[in-house]
This record gives structure tokens, C-alpha cells and sequence, in this order.
């Protein structure tokens, strides 16, 4: 086997890829011995280095291969070769025979030189190992596609045999002494991981008449993921309410609490919400990687006219940016990466969040307290008491807080700040309606951006097709010439749901003279836009038909941003 012969250590072979400095190296040598962690997964918890230049400098090394596991399909024979806990704990998979010798499997691992998972794996199957590359990630999501419900199935009929035998031997079993049970502590764990790994941005864990019905919210969809026996409900919230920090004994009132849970070496921020329904509680949790909600402006999905609208905007000194669009369209992404843009030594940015979502290093950030009377608005009046240069409202709620708003723009602070409202036009008039005066809000607005998210189509499968007559005169094209558009198929590479990803659609609006004299006349919403659009205004149903017309999304997505605008 390639790699038995090796002497030179892993550390060793990451400085001659110049991936990490011999300070480094013993500095996590020393925190691997206190926390009994490898010295991989050190170096990446650590930040000195990633899983992705790791594989690529053992495969330059040891001469080994590297394979992507996305969407690869294992044979059932390979599968049962090892349970899943011994897959798991060695971070590997079994692939094929390698060269078609029975004797000899390919196996994708983490960790090539990790000699006791390969005799681990030896001793299990009697067959010799011939490692490839693959990253950590992978591996763990392709364990969960193969067994992750088998687990969680497994966990739940423990549970429910062990429930019936403690029913059997007493009835008046103490109810928290269930919830401790390693079965239903395994479920909840399981559901949260497997979850993560398939970019679920939500959890929904709903009581139904019979059963306990569990789905992911991925890409903006719900999809049902697994189903329990309905006795398996009050264990599995009463986990939640104590890992949430919530009130266990409190079954009639809705609750919330927060969860840090790591996955994969991942912090998650879960945000867990249950109430009371007809068949018992049902629990929503909403999960969010601190470090995705700042994201380079690239990433973000602007065309180059909205990018560089996007720079003019953020250029202002002094007045409001407005982030509008319904809950989930992206706006706190799209805050965080103006303020990161914006966050300069020589510059004071506060904040004023409910809750606070991600922690930007050099901004002030302040979490509203209602108990201690620290709303939005009173948040606002201290803050305007520290020297601020650029204030970021969490959201407008209400007429205090918007006109408190308007007043710190007009006295020299740029505030950028989120409303739900459907088109950027509607924001200007929604604010004038809360109060604020048509004569301010002209002299203070600057832009405002609406935003949707729309789901790609997965590259790998999407299928294209004749467009109908009817979708050419909605994409505003001639029904008389060939188009052709893409629709999702579904593949293993996006779990056969014809998506991968979402890419955000904008509608920017940079308020120009002639519109501040609408606005000034309190204009109404359509004479607001249509100046607008003649001043070059794109609309969210023209920026979606843009990426339905280069195959990035389905004509089905961009009805769903766009319905309830106007058709072009």
C-alpha cells in the first residue's frame, strides 16, 4: 500500500508545502495533546490552514489520489462492508474494488495515515486498503445519505422498546428521566447534523395525529425528511426546551431559546421556536453560520451595472440605505456585507440588532433588551450620544424608531437599516404612511434595495426545453422566434431536487433629483417607480428574467420573486 512505508509525519509535510510555519505547527501539536484531537483537525480549528490545501499537499506527498464524493453512488455490497459508527469515527468510505481485485477496496478517508482506522477497517472485512482523498465534509455527508435515516429509525425504536419497558415496570416513570435517554439525545443530534450538512437553513419538527413529521427548509423549500411515532414527541421537544435553555414544564405557552451546536467543525447559531398546537408542540429551528452572513460583494449575485449602483450608494457620507424584502430574501447578508464594505479604522459603526446575528470584529454592536425597556428606539437616541459615523437598525418597526432614523441621517450619519415591503418604490410610500414627513424622507433617502432569493438550477442535471408562447410574452421577447429555456431535473449531486444553491435578484434604486421631487410631493408608489424606471431602474421581474435567460434559475422562480409586481 502506498502509504505504509511513509515515515515523514503529517506537520512535517505540511511546512515543505509552505502551508503552515514550524510556530504553528507546535503551537497546535501542543493544543492537540491537551484536547486529544488530531493534528489535522487542529490546524484547521485553529485557522492556520484548510481541510482543502491538507488533501491537496497529502496528495502531492504521498502520491495519492483525490476523488469528489458529490453525488457518487455506492453499491449496496460496498455499503454493508462496515457499520456506520466505524465509518464515522474513522471518517471514511468504502468505494469499489480497486482495479477489479476482490482483495483490495479503494476507500475514501480523511486522513490517508491514520494507520488505525485502516486496520480498524482490515480486521472488519478482511480486505486490504488502497486510500484515496476525500474531504471531511464529503465523507460525513455521504455517511449521512447512506445511513443517516437508518440511524435516526434505529435510535427511535430503541427508544420507544425502552419507553414500553418502563411503562411495563412502572407507570409513573418520572417524564424527565426519559428525556435523558441516549436514544432521543442521538435523534436530536442526528437531525441537527444531517441538516447542516444539506444546507437546511430551517428545522421543522411538527406534531401531526399520528406521527411526528420532521422536514429541512433547503434552498427556500421544505422537504420531509423523517417520520416518528407520535410518542416520540414530548422526549424529543423536552431535549430541545433543555439544550435551548427554555423551560421544560412550560407546555401551554410558545418559548424560545438558542442553541450553539458545532458540525463538522462548523459553529451553528440555532434560534429554536415551539408552540403549542392541536396534537402537542411543534418546534421550528432556524440554524445560521455566523461566518456566512458576511460575504464578499461577488458573492452576493450582483450584475456589474447593480454592483457598481451598490458602490455609488455605499458612498454616500451621510443618509439612509434601506435593505427591503420579505423574512429570508437575504436583506441581513446584504447589511452585513455593506458594513463590513464600510468598517474602517477611521470610521464608528454602531448597530442596534434583534438579536444580534453575527459578530463583526471593529463594529459596536448592541442587542435590544424589551425587559430592560432597550428597544430600537431607545437603543437609537444613546447610541446618537456615542459619536457614531454609520448606524445599522436591525429593522424600521415602527414610527419612533423610522423617524429617529430620518432625523440622524439629515445630522450627518449614514444608517442603514431593513423593511418588509414588496418593491423599493412601496418602502419610500410606507414610510411616509408611518409618519415620517414627504420633505424629510426626500432629503435624507439615498437607496433602497429589494431583494429575493431564487434557486438555482443544479448545473449538473438542469434540461432545456422550447419556451412556451406564454413565457416568451412574460419574458417581454417576440412568441414568434425560438428560445430556449432550462427546468430542474434532479440528480444525486442536489438530492433530486433540480437546485443547488440560491442567487439573489435585485431591484436598486438610487434616489436621484427627480425622484426626491416626487417623493417631496408625496408621490404615490407607481409615479415613484415610474420615474424610476425611466432614471434606468431595473425591476426584480427584469433582473429574475436576466437569470432565467442565461440558465441560472427556472421561469418558475422568477414568478414566484415577481408576482406581485407588475408584468412588464
Amino acid at each position: 500500500m502506498a502509504v505504509r512505508g511513509t515515515k515523514k509525519r503529517i506537520g512535517d509535510m505540511l511546512i515543505e508545502e509552505h502551508l503552515i510555519t514550524q510556530e504553528q505547527l507546535e503551537r497546535a501539536l501542543e493544543i492537540a495533546r491537551e484536547s486529544g484531537k488530531k493534528i489535522g483537525e487542529t490546524l484547521v480549528e485553529n485557522g492556520y490552514t484548510t481541510d482543502e490545501a491538507i488533501m491537496r499537499a497529502l496528495s502531492n506527498q504521498l502520491g495519492i489520489e483525490i476523488v469528489s464524493l458529490a453525488g457518487v453512488r455506492i453499491s449496496d455490497e460496498m455499503i454493508r462492508l462496515a457499520n456506520a459508527s466505524v465509518l464515522r469515527k474513522n471518517r471514511m468510505v468504502p468505494l469499489e474494488y480497486f482495479q477489479g481485485n476482490m482483495n483490495i477496496i479503494k476507500v475514501a478517508m480523511a486522513d490517508p495515515m491514520d494507520m488505525a482506522a485502516i486496520d480498524d477497517f482490515t480486521i472488519i472485512t478482511n480486505l486490504q486498503v488502497e486510500p484515496v482523498l476525500a474531504l471531511p465534509s464529503e465523507i460525513m455527508v455521504t455517511l449521512d445519505r447512506y445511513f443517516g435515516n437508518d440511524e435516526t429509525m434505529e435510535a427511535a425504536q430503541k427508544y420507544a422498546d425502552e419507553r414500553r419497558a418502563m411503562e411495563a415496570a412502572s407507570q409513573d416513570t418520572e417524564y424527565d428521566e426519559n428525556v435523558s435517554n441516549s436514544p432521543i439525545v442521538k435523534i436530536v443530534n442526528s437531525m441537527i447534523e444531517q441538516a447542516a450538512r444539506q444546507r437546511a437553513s430551517d428545522i421543522h419538527i411538527e406534531a401531526l395525529e399520528r406521527v411526528v413529521r420532521v422536514r429541512f427548509r433547503i434552498d427556500g423549500a421544505l422537504y420531509e425528511k423523517f417520520t416518528y411515532d407520535i410518542h416520540l414527541l414530548p422526549a424529543i421537544i423536552a431535549r430541545l426546551k433543555i439544550i435551548g435553555g427554555m423551560d421544560i414544564s412550560e407546555k401551554r405557552k410558545p418559548q424560545d431559546g438558542r442553541i450553539t451546536y458545532v458540525v463538522d467543525r462548523v459553529e451553528y447559531d440555532i434560534r429554536a421556536s415551539i408552540l403549542p398546537t392541536v396534537y402537542g408542540e411543534k418546534c421550528v429551528m432556524r440554524l445560521a453560520q455566523k461566518r456566512m452572513l458576511t460575504k464578499q460583494k461577488s458573492e452576493l449575485g450582483f450584475s456589474e451595472e447593480e454592483m457598481r449602483q451598490f458602490d455609488n450608494i455605499l458612498k454616500n457620507p451621510n443618509g439612509i440605505i434601506l435593505v427591503t424584502g420579505p423574512t429570508g430574501s437575504g436583506k441581513s447578508t446584504t447589511l452585513y456585507t455593506a458594513l463590513s464594505e464600510l468598517n474602517k479604522e477611521d470610521v464608528n459603526i454602531i448597530t442596534v440588532e434583534d438579536p444580534v446575528e453575527a459578530n463583526i470584529d471593529g463594529i459596536n454592536q448592541v442587542q435590544t433588551n424589551v425587559k430592560a425597556d432597550l428597544t430600537f428606539a431607545s437603543a437609537l437616541r444613546s447610541i446618537l450620544r456615542q459619536d457614531p459615523d454609520i448606524i445599522m437598525i436591525g429593522e424600521i418597526r415602527d414610527t419612533e424608531t423610522a423617524q429617529i432614523a430620518v432625523q440622524a441621517s439629515i445630522t450627518g450619519h449614514l444608517v442603514v437599516s431593513t423593511l418588509h415591503t414588496n418593491s423599493s418604490a412601496s418602502t419610500l410610500t410606507r414610510l411616509m404612511d408611518m409618519g415620517v414627513e414627504s420633505y424629510l424622507l426626500a432629503d435624507s433617502m439615498v437607496g433602497v434595495i429589494a431583494q429575493r432569493l431564487v434557486r438555482r438550477l443544479c448545473p449538473e442535471c438542469k434540461t432545456a426545453y422550447e419556451a412556451s408562447e406564454d413565457e416568451k410574452e412574460i419574458l417581454g421577447l417576440p412568441t414568434d422566434e425560438a428560445l430556449t429555456l432550462y427546468k430542474p431535473c434532479g440528480c444525486e449531486q442536489c438530492n433530486n431536487t433540480g437546485y443547488r444553491g440560491r442567487i439573489g435578484v435585485y431591484e436598486i434604486m438610487t434616489i436621484t433629483p427627480r425622484i426626491r421631487h416626487v417623493i417631496s410631493k408625496r408621490g404615490t408608489a407607481e409615479q415613484i417607480r415610474d420615474v424610476a424606471l425611466e432614471e434606468g431602474m431595473h425591476t426584480l421581474r427584469m433582473s429574475a428574467s436576466k437569470l432565467v435567460l442565461e440558465g441560472i434559475t427556472a421561469f418558475s422562480e422568477m414568478i414566484k420573486v415577481s408576482f406581485e409586481n407588475e408584468s412588464m
